[in-house]
């Protein structure tokens, strides 16, 4: 019995060994192709569009905001939003706000959710 898990050890450590063996040669190569096919001016412009891109979804969202919080709300509705979904008050401010104050259509959107 023992002479079979030797014999077993040096089958494993062979296939070990090829195995990582192969994984680094393939490793290098993937790498330097990889190298070879990168055009820096191209990583260039993909992350300027996505920066950009960011800065304009950014900036939609603070004018977003901007318009949210130009609409009035009285107090008294955003308690009643608050009391009947069991809400905090901020969150029930924001659907009112998204509402542009019409309680109304507040409460019809909370009920859709």
């Amino acid at each position: 019995m023992a002479d079979e898990v030797e014999v077993e050890k040096p089958k494993g450590r062979e296939a070990g060994e090829t195995a990582a063996a192969l994984d680094k040669v393939t490793d290098f190569s993937e790498e330097k192709e990889m190298r070879a096919n990168v055009d820096n001016s191209k990583v260039q412009q993909a992350m300027q569009a996505l920066a950009a891109e960011q800065a304009q979804r950014n900036e939609a969202q603070r004018q977003r905001e901007r318009e949210l919080a130009a609409v009035k709300v009285q107090k008294q509705d955003v308690e009643l939003i608050a009391q009947q979904f069991d809400l905090d008050k901020k969150k029930a401010e924001r659907c009112l706000r998204e509402a542009k104050g019409d309680v109304k259509a507040a409460l019809t959107q909370l009920l859709q959710v």
